[in-house]
């Protein structure tokens, strides 16, 4: 990263790769044409072993909410039954996409900050009759929490095995492992703007053979979003309507530097996740989410009482450092450091740096070196697990 550039820290849109800047300034190329049937179907192809899948993978130009969208409208009906759960922002909003469409939404609110407990969710599925599908959230953005989705698909299916499974994986799908036939997922999407290391402007849905099914007689209405005209396009190496090329374009040289990483980049996640983490806790700030189910891609803590967080962040700003406040009813109350997609050990460490300096400049009780120690001292400690064989 040029020292000219901000030291993005946002759960997206996350910075790019060098080569995946030059790629998106690449001429374009005719949609229908064969270069692109190429690409097309080397992304498609390239995203399922990261979706844990060998179903479909459909392109969309949009972003993520219009992914959510997609899912809901692909396969429901007015007035299906519909379970909810959600743990924060991101998981209200896959309810509100349900709900403007006519959906009968039951919602299961989970504290934010913690992540939903199995036996919950087999307890509010069974207790709505005709079950026709549960919305859930893998990575909820807004609390950096991160739900145990093969553990929740399994208790759902205790209870209402016809039940649509969709499933909200937009911001840590790539980034962690992740097994959708494994877990009997029927719809999962996520976005370019996230581990993909692309800008924002297209989402990846993979569709299973149930959500197939189920499309055939959903009667919500769609159009743009219609993921059968999408599929049948696909088979001609075409998308139904004219996509964003450049975008795919830096969406297909992401996947080549991920493919070329292998499993490292599950593992320089892992280590950037710890490493945010330990260097928080050290300048004494407290994490929303607890280890159990803290999240890979982004970490939320808390803005200490006594700390005038504008005039923090304002110092940190003017150093290069690129923070998300909190969304919803924890705006004022938390910040988010995203660490997702193009994102190296180093990168964290210069973050961390700039938190302990303004720390000590605002005031805080915090010994010069500390922070900064405790995230070199996480990634020794994550690098020697990872070297260990399972």
């Amino acid at each position: 990263m040029s020292r000219f550039e901000p030291n993005l820290r946002i759960p997206g849109p996350t910075a790019l790769p060098p080569s995946v800047r030059e790629a998106g300034g690449r001429q374009m190329v005719n949609h229908r044409g064969d270069e692109f049937r190429a690409m097309l179907r080397r992304v498609e192809a390239g995203m399922k072993p990261y979706f844990g899948t060998e179903h479909e993978v459909i392109l969309l130009t949009c972003a993520g909410t219009g992914a959510l969208e997609a899912a809901v409208v692909n396969v429901l009906s007015p007035g299906d039954p519909v379970l909810s759960v959600s743990m924060g922002a991101f998981g209200d909003r896959f309810a509100k996409v349900a709900e403007v469409y006519g959906a009968a939404v039951t919602r299961l609110e989970v504290e934010w900050g913690e992540a939903a407990v199995a036996s919950d969710v087999r307890v509010a599925a069974a207790a709505i009759p005709g079950l026709r599908a549960v919305l859930l959230t893998h990575n909820e953005t807004s609390t950096g929490v991160t739900n145990r989705i093969g553990e929740l698909a399994a208790a759902i299916r205790e209870v209402a095995p016809d039940a649509l499974l969709l499933v909200d994986a937009i911001s840590a799908l790539g980034a962690v492992p992740f097994a959708m036939d494994e877990w009997g997922l029927d719809l999962v999407v996520t976005g370019s703007q996230k581990a993909w290391m692309a800008a924002p402007g297209m989402a990846m849905a993979a569709v299973g053979p149930r959500a197939w099914a189920a499309a055939e007689s959903a009667r919500m209405p769609r159009f743009y979003l219609d993921l059968k005209r999408h599929r049948d396009s696909a088979v001609n190496g075409e998308t139904p309507w004219t996509p964003a090329v450049a975008v795919l374009y830096q969406i297909d040289e992401g996947l080549r530097l991920m493919q070329a990483e292998g499993d490292g980049v599950f593992a320089r996640h892992e280590a950037c996740a710890n490493m945010v983490r330990a260097g928080l806790r050290a300048l004494g700030f407290a994490l929303l989410a607890g280890d159990s189910v803290a999240s890979r891609t982004v970490t939320a803590a808390r803005v200490p009482e006594g700390l005038d967080w504008k005039s923090f962040n304002a110092e940190v700003k003017a150093r290069g450092l690129v923070l998300a406040g909190g969304q919803g009813k924890l705006k004022g109350k938390i910040f988010r450091v995203g660490h997702l997609g193009s994102v190296t050990t180093d990168d964290v460490l210069a973050a961390i740096g700039v938190l302990e300096e303004v720390a000590i400049l605002q005031g805080l009780e915090v010994q010069p070196g500390v922070a900064v120690t405790a995230a070199q001292r996480a990634l020794v400690a994550t690098r020697t697990r990872q070297a260990v064989p399972a």
